[in-house]
């Protein structure tokens, strides 16, 4: 019997809830990869933030104190869901902004108490990596796709490559040492006064522009390791424009987002590519806010079509931060019979290597 799993979200500045079902509607029999998504609501805190460039933590966490519950409600209407149909409450717990994930455990550690569930903390990460995997009225990944694969997970605040080998195991192939993908678009595009989020702004303009116009550094792409490296980028983007100055005009600006995007997208491609030749598998997913950038997701569609290997890339709704992904992951640990206690609490950190 499939299970039905409440899922909370709210690690930085995404408010996230959603009703997941195990293995999902129509899936393959036998399968326990997939997850069908009932419903998903979110809400984001872009007009919040932008008056100060970038996430105030103090102010994510008083919004989702004000905005969760009522999310919670408006989800359940919206589904027509009870909560006599719901086996368990998933919530992310680690990594984020520890005011922000103190706000999402502590309302699934209330609710699950209210309603008698059992409860289960999720990695973020964990959750990223398994969002190509959610099915819903519109999406359905391959019903062939399963374990293992290489997985890249590239945000604001993570730019990593995992070796999945199965749900639960996974092994560290490469990371950032400095910035990650998400966070060297947000700041180029914030220097360029594009507003904030910066990163689909640069997206959006790059569209109109020259990839080739400028030259711009790809850090370790001679080396043979997966490490990632977007400092120098940022740097010279940044030297970059101000050597410009008041010359930029339009054109220039769309130049520069193209090269700049360009420049990004060589370097996450290059290395997801070593890592399938490294492991030897034939299955890649691309996952996490980055992931929803158009230059990202036609460039490895087509080069990884041309080598025959499958890949997973969500659509846009389970890019970005999203309750459905860690609904799940929760899931699937209520099926082996894990929970937590009471006694769960918001890690801001975790190790290089952990996941779970």
């Amino acid at each position: 019997m499939n299970r039905v799993c409440l899922a909370i979200e709210t690690s930085c500045d995404d408010t996230s809830v959603a009703l997941v079902e195990s293995r999902g509607r129509n899936a393959p029999e036998g399968s326990d990869r997939y997850g069908f998504v009932i419903g998903l609501k979110s809400q984001n805190q872009d007009s919040v933030h932008l008056p100060f460039g970038g996430v105030i933590p103090e102010l994510a966490c008083r919004n989702h104190t004000m905005r969760l519950l009522p999310l919670i409600d408006q989800l359940f209407k919206e589904s027509k869901w009870s909560w006599e149909k719901v086996s368990g409450i998933a919530v992310t717990s680690k990594p984020g902004l520890v005011g922000a994930l103190l706000v999402g455990v502590t309302v699934a550690k209330t609710l699950a108490l209210l309603h008698d569930l059992p409860l289960v903390g999720v990695n973020h990460l964990e959750g990223h990596l398994h969002a190509p995997l959610l099915r819903d009225a519109e999406y359905r990944p391959k019903d062939d796709f399963t374990y293992p694969f290489v997985g890249l997970c590239v945000s604001g605040g993570h730019t990593s490559l995992y070796e999945v080998q199965d749900f639960g195991k996974y092994r560290l192939l490469g990371r950032t040492v400095d910035d990650a993908a998400g966070e060297a678009f947000d700041k180029f595009g914030k220097i360029l006064g594009l507003g904030y989020p910066a990163g689909a702004k640069v997206d959006s303009l790059a569209k109109n522009g020259d990839p080739k116009a400028f030259l711009f550094p790809r850090a370790f792409m001679k080396k043979g390791d997966l490490q990632f490296s977007f400092s120098g980028l940022k740097t010279s983007g940044a030297l970059k424009i101000k050597e410009l100055g008041s010359a930029l005009g339009e054109k220039q600006i769309a130049d520069l987002c193209a090269s700049y995007q360009e420049a990004i997208v060589d370097i996450l491609i290059e290395k997801l590519g070593r890592a399938l030749n490294k492991t030897g598998l034939k299955r890649a997913v691309i996952t996490g806010g980055v992931s929803a950038n158009s230059r990202l997701r036609l460039r490895a569609s087509e080069e990884f079509s041309k080598l025959k290997m499958d890949l997973l890339i969500p659509p846009l709704r389970y890019c970005t931060d999203n309750a459905a992904m860690i609904g799940l992951v929760g899931l699937k640990r209520l099926e082996r019979g894990e929970n937590d206690s009471q006694r769960l609490k918001p890690e801001a950190f975790m190790k290089i290597s952990e996941l779970v």
